[in-house]
């Protein structure tokens, strides 16, 4: 007979114990939390730290960059040296009023590496340009904002150097310069001492603070296409027009900015160019005075040092500013054509000029309503003025 012992099975194995499941102590529950709270508190961080991180980003890239300027379209001009770097350029911007952030921006033009490529000199800005606005324009490239300028024909150069300025294409001073400037002159194959005359008055997209040269080669293109097109059309009248009188295609432009001034409606134009034609040519008319009122206004408006009488000169020519001597654009005290064009002439002026209509007129004078009486002798021409002057 077996004995079985303590604790064992009638198979012979031991007899298995039951265990119960160790429950935590609430002590080591109160270990765990503060290593569960500081997970979730560093993960809220993280997040709270990326997400202020791209908002100023944001700001910094996106908003800042396209955030208008602090003024209210004021143009300023302003100088750019060489050699500026972005604090400088900043710094410039500021002091003109363009700027509120000036370390921001020199921090942004450094992070786009746009500094290398700013255009050293002379530019024309506005104040209410924003920052990638203000940098476009300093670099010159295509991203810079355009705007529509229209010349009416018949404007000096002077004219439209205000107008530019006031579209905030270009300084006034730089856009005058450009056109005396002698390289560009020779560049363009303009006489003279100045491109009046060859600045074609047509409607033009120009980029905002433009440069200034540029601005006149554009418009001086546009005179050689017109110019091709009409003394192609009228190669033959242009050819005896030159021969008969003696002109050089400097003396038609001159003359045709003399009939642009003179002339209202576009029927008279080649009648006008005629008269002066006429007294130019004919061998009989003595002395050679065109006696044309702006050609002397002229004088008071690009070299009214050089005249006394200029001193009173409000925009309209007087009977002491016509018949002043030291006016070198004075047409009644000078012989044949003036020094150079007395403004830019259109097309149809310049055609009038190129085919000067067939006449023996040798004067005429306003009548009203845009247009003239034309006369074949000084006598008949008196009887007009009268006539007109007991108007």
């Amino acid at each position: 007979m077996s004995v079985r012992s303590k604790g064992s099975t009638q198979s012979g194995r031991p007899k298995a114990s039951k265990r119960r499941r160790r429950r935590p102590k609430p002590d080591d529950a109160a270990a765990r939390s503060p290593s569960r709270l500081r997970a979730v508190v560093g993960t809220l961080v993280l997040v709270f730290v990326t997400v202020a991180a791209l908002a100023a980003l944001t700001i910094f890239l996106v908003v800042f960059p396209n955030r208008r300027g602090p003024g209210d379209g004021r143009a300023v001009e302003l100088v750019v040296p060489d050699q500026a770097g972005p604090e400088d350029i900043a710094s410039l911007l500021a002091s003109e009023g363009l700027l509120t952030a000036p370390r921001v921006f020199a921090a942004w033009v450094r992070f786009t590496g746009g500094a290398g490529r700013v255009v050293p000199g002379r530019h024309l800005l506005s104040d209410d340009a924003s920052p990638r606005e203000l940098l476009a324009r300093l670099e010159r490239r295509g991203g810079a904002a355009t705007t529509r300028v229209t010349f009416p024909e018949g404007w000096t150069r002077f004219d439209m150097a205000r107008r530019l300025e006031q579209k905030h294409v270009v300084a006034l001073r730089a856009f005058l310069d450009a056109t005396t400037d002698k390289a560009v002159l020779s560049e363009l194959a303009i006489e003279g001492d100045s491109a009046e005359g060859y600045l074609f008055p047509a409607t033009y997209d120009f980029a905002m603070d433009d440069d200034a040269a540029d601005v006149v080669r554009r418009m001086k293109r546009e005179f050689d296409r017109r110019w091709d097109v009409l003394s192609s059309l009228h190669s033959t009248a242009l050819s005896d027009l030159m021969t008969s009188a003696k002109l050089s295609i400097r003396d038609v432009v001159v003359l045709a900015s003399i009939v642009e001034k003179e002339a209202v409606v576009d029927d008279e134009r080649p009648i006008i160019a005629g008269v002066f034609v006429n007294r130019l040519r004919d061998p009989g008319f003595k002395p050679k005075r065109l006696e044309s009122d702006p050609t002397a206004s002229y004088g008071c408006v690009v070299s009214p040092e050089k005249a006394p009488s200029c001193a009173s000169f409000t925009g309209k020519a007087t009977a002491a500013i016509e018949h002043d001597a030291d006016n070198p654009y004075s047409t009644y005290t000078h012989e044949g054509l003036p020094p150079g064009p007395i403004a830019n002439p259109g097309g149809r002026s310049l055609e009038a000029a190129m085919a000067p209509a067939p006449s023996r007129y040798f004067f005429f004078v306003a009548r009203g309503g845009g247009r003239h009486t034309f006369s074949e002798t000084y006598d008949a021409h008196a009887a007009a003025v009268r006539e007109w002057n007991r108007r």
